[in-house]
């Protein structure tokens, strides 16, 4: 595993061989993968940089945005990529996710046009993946295998057994005659049309939005397969709970958009179970395994449509242990629901050393980090800064044009995320970051407002508090 300055490093030099220089390369926020991002600033544009040590998935990446592009699929475009095929650099689809969309409309309580034209038209763009995409697709560069077959099926279903089902104490079962109804479920849907591209991962947080239109990211998993198991993906998705009649209205867009009939709806219903037992399965292993609060707390929305499919139970054969266990869900609702929601709150502090010092930290905690500005360059030596702070433009434009000041900060935020990643997952309440500088009007102004506003940009739930104690100045973001 190499450091993430090694990476930078890599990073840089691929992009130095596409005739840019970069500017600056800033972490990405951590994600459920073993990925790393990372954002290129150069000066001609953004880039995205990657660091993966799995060969084979970032094969399969490679080999199908090549494929993808040549279809006029709108995906990223990879540019350059190391000799050892562990970093890589790509086109940048911006932070906007349909998932962004989806989170406006829950706030405001029903879904608007604009959001179900989006969602129209990823449905559009996946009838293309499946169909056009996987026409002359190379899948022996699939990862980790070529076809949606029965040990995929047994996989998902063996993901929600163990990492979800036994972490429950509440549930009883027959474990032999669950895994019946588990064969029994694989054979059924190894049954449905499978001769097209699917996706594995169709979801509103990998399809990023750019001038109102959908760009998709994260097909590396994908397989040769049948249509229903992205459909439900995105229609289903626990989280974006979608109303039942525009999700039934968007299912009728997309088969008639499809032109075709295969068995569509007579397999729907049992991808639906497959798909919602498979997230419930990497809610567990996240929530209950890793202990990530926000996975935990999503069980209950799954577990609410897996209740409602049982209820409605559409498939032409019983599958009595495992609605036997569905049946006992009830139980486990109160029990995450009344999971303690996350209220980090991160207080951002800039201090002078010479008036004041390292503030006390009211939490409790013993304070967080102390960043000492003091030995980057200061702007207070200069006649026509001594008016302005480090929220003003003069100053701002002063630093930025420092490199001390960009490899002081890319330090900071790597040591930053780092602890709040930590500090959600493990469901802390509190952070404190405090940056020093001789009077605390300008280094320590300008690094609490910038690193306090990237806070606010790569973690909107939680709650940032930015205090400029010897300017006398506060800024509240609250979490969203």
């Amino acid at each position: 595993m190499q450091t993430l300055d090694e990476t930078r490093k890599i990073i840089a030099e691929l992009t130095e061989n596409l005739g840019e220089k970069a500017l600056e390369i800033t972490a990405m926020p951590s994600s459920g993968s073993s990925r790393r991002y990372f954002r290129v600033r150069t000066d001609k544009r953004f880039l995205i940089g990657a660091y993966n040590i799995n060969i084979e998935e970032n094969d399969a990446f490679f080999s199908f945005s090549k494929h993808f592009l040549e279809c006029g699929l709108p995906v990223p475009e990879v540019l350059a990529v190391s000799p050892t095929k562990e970093v890589y650099v790509q086109t940048d689809l911006g932070d906007v996710t349909l998932f962004h969309y989806v989170e406006d409309c829950l706030k405001q309580g029903s879904f608007n046009q604009n959001t179900i034209d989006l969602y129209k038209k990823s449905l559009d763009k996946l009838i293309d993946f499946q169909i056009n995409g996987h026409k002359g697709l190379d899948y022996s560069k699939a990862f980790p295998t070529p076809a949606f077959d029965e040990m995929s099926i047994m996989e998902d279903l063996n993901y929600f057994k163990y990492c979800f089902l036994k972490e429950q104490e509440e549930i009883t079962f027959n474990e032999t005659r669950l895994d019946t109804d588990f064969q029994r479920l694989a054979k059924y849907i190894l049954e449905a049309p499978s001769d097209f591209f699917m996706y594995r991962d169709f979801q509103s947080r990998n399809i990023m939005i750019v001038d109102n239109e959908p760009y998709f990211i994260d097909y590396q998993g994908g397989r040769k397969g049948p249509l229903q198991y992205d459909v439900v993906s995105l229609l289903y998705q626990v989280k974006a709970r979608i109303p039942e009649k525009l999700r039934m209205e968007l299912i009728d867009y997309y088969k008639q958009k499809l032109k075709k009939s295969l068995d569509f709806d007579r397999y729907f219903p049992a991808f639906v179970l497959l798909r919602l037992l498979q997230v419930l399965g990497a809610y567990g292993f996240r929530g209950l395994i890793q202990k990530k609060l926000h996975f935990m707390q999503s069980i209950p929305y799954a577990l609410k449509e897996i209740l409602k499919v049982n209820e409605e139970w559409a498939m032409p054969f019983e599958l009595p242990e495992l609605q036997s266990v569905i049946s006992q869900f009830d139980v486990l609702l109160n029990k995450y629901e009344s999971v303690e929601p996350e209220q980090l709150t991160i207080t951002v502090n800039s201090f002078s050393y010479k008036n004041g010092g390292v503030p006390y930290d009211k939490s409790g905690n013993g304070g967080g980090f102390v960043f000492d500005c003091r030995a980057l360059p200061n702007p207070g030596r200069y006649v026509e800064y001594k008016k302005s702070t480090g929220e003003d433009r003069d100053v701002i434009e002063f630093l930025e044009d420092k490199s001390d000041v960009h490899f002081f900060l890319q330090n900071v935020q790597m040591l930053v995320f780092q602890s709040i990643d930590n500090y959600l997952e493990r469901g802390f309440k509190n952070l404190q970051i405090n940056f020093g500088c001789t009077g605390g009007q300008h280094r320590s102004v300008f690094f609490a407002q910038k690193v306090g506003e990237m806070i606010h940009g790569n973690y909107p739930m939680v709650k940032v508090e930015i205090n400029h104690l010897a300017q006398h100045i506060s800024h509240v973001y609250e979490a969203k």
